[in-house]
């Protein structure tokens, strides 16, 4: 069987095909998409920044539309999803909790998310918030007051905060719903009165087996390079596992315009007749999240986009090239360019600050049209009523202007 051979733009839309990125929502989110969509993207990033919608709601809702925020706050609540480490802090679908139990029996190979030294020097005060939990029900780290008024700063958190990290990254409390964001944990055997370990235990060669595959199958196309960072896997044997998946008929090996060769998940075999004719069009405009998988992974963003990508929220005003919490722009298949913006709550205002183009990208009309209608989505949803532009290029300004109003979402 000859290997198909795939321009880079067809690898690309079918990794976004496996995304859900390609096409457009083609109806309005119902609130069983929420899980849905993230057992399709195997994990979904937590990040706290809230200049605009926090990431994890921004990374649904540009696979989704506009949806109620509140979905994913509920589907937590209802025990749906669960958080652990996986890339980073993320939500995962709840049936995936023996996919990652065995790192939370080995804690002490977490790095910086375990002290196993505060845990030993703490343990009795440690074992009372325990019964304290058991006894009164779930707590947040809010709930008890820091010894020392006036500290900020994760290294002066609060002990009762570490012994609740500390507790979480070990699956001794999980994470049963969020407060204005804010954890709040409950004992995991509360939580899972009919989990044994001694039953129900994947052992962590089979965990990381299946973490490779659902990493497989989310990107939908990819190198061996890419997998292991999907779950921040380490010491894993890629090469003999793709030789056993292209057995059983997991996988066919594609041969990319200037990457060369990669691997295509069978999930997206459908595609594969019209990605070798080039005929797989992608029609979607989105505002993505810094923390989106597309680009979560920055050399694989450069590899597959050509897109050079860094997160600079935590560089120096005065050392940033783009802005402070800058987001990819994505049309029709390509990363066109990326935008600083910021939500005014107060004012129903969506600020952007700046607004970059890629090298070689025109302000060509389906580009304008296709932008135009992403950053209306994208500020109708978090409510905005007006979108003000602050440095923009000039063939974009001629077109927009200095911004526009948003008129209500019609039904």
């Amino acid at each position: 069987m000859s290997v198909p051979q795939l321009t880079l733009r067809a690898a690309r839309n079918l990794h976004l095909a496996a995304q859900g990125l390609l096409v457009k929502p083609r109806r309005r989110a119902k609130p069983a998409d929420i899980v849905a969509a993230i057992s399709r993207m195997s994990l979904l990033q937590i990040d706290t920044i809230n200049i605009v919608a926090r990431s994890p709601y921004l990374v649904l809702f540009s696979r989704l539309g506009s949806y109620p925020q509140t979905w994913l706050d509920d589907a937590l609540l209802k025990g749906d999803l669960m958080e652990y480490w996986a890339h980073e802090a993320c939500f995962l679908p709840r049936k995936d909790f023996s996919l990652i139990r065995h790192r939370m029996l080995n804690p002490e190979k977490m790095g910086w998310k375990y002290r196993p030294e505060w845990m030993i020097e703490h343990a009795e005060e440690i074992e009372k918030l325990l019964t304290h939990i058991e006894s009164n029900g779930p707590v947040r780290s809010a709930d008890f007051e820091h010894p020392r008024k006036g500290s900020s700063g994760w290294w002066e958190w609060k002990p009762h905060k570490k012994h609740l990290e500390g507790l979480f990254t070990a699956g001794k409390v999980m994470v049963v719903e969020r407060r204005n964001f804010q954890r709040v944990y409950d004992l995991t055997s509360r939580v899972l009165p009919h989990w044994d370990d001694k039953l129900h235990l994947i052992h962590q060669a089979d965990a990381e087996q299946q973490m490779l595959e659902n990493s497989a199958r989310s990107l939908g196309i990819f190198r061996a390079e890419w997998l292991a960072d999907y779950y921040r896997l380490k010491k894993v044997s890629i090469k003999p596992l793709l030789a056993q998946w292209q057995e059983k008929g997991i996988v066919i090996p594609v041969n990319v315009e200037s990457i060369g060769e990669m691997w295509l998940h069978c999930d997206q075999w459908p595609l594969l007749e019209k990605a070798e004719k080039n005929t797989l069009r992608a029609t979607y405009s989105a505002v993505l999240s810094p923390f989106d998988p597309v680009v979560w992974d920055r050399k694989r963003a450069e590899e597959l986009f050509n897109f050079s990508y860094r997160l600079e929220c935590y560089t120096p005003a005065q050392k940033r090239k783009y802005g402070y919490f800058v987001l990819p722009l994505l049309h029709q298949g390509v990363l066109v360019g990326r935008v600083d913006a910021k939500m005014h709550r107060k004012s129903n205002l969506l600020e952007i600050i700046s607004l970059y183009l890629e090298e070689g990208i025109k302000a060509e009309p389906s580009l304008v049209n296709g932008l135009h209608k992403a950053l209306t989505d994208f500020a109708r949803w978090q409510g905005a009523t007006l979108i003000r532009f602050g440095n923009i290029p000039a063939t974009l300004t001629a077109s927009w202007g200095e911004g526009w109003e948003i008129s209500p979402e019609s039904e």
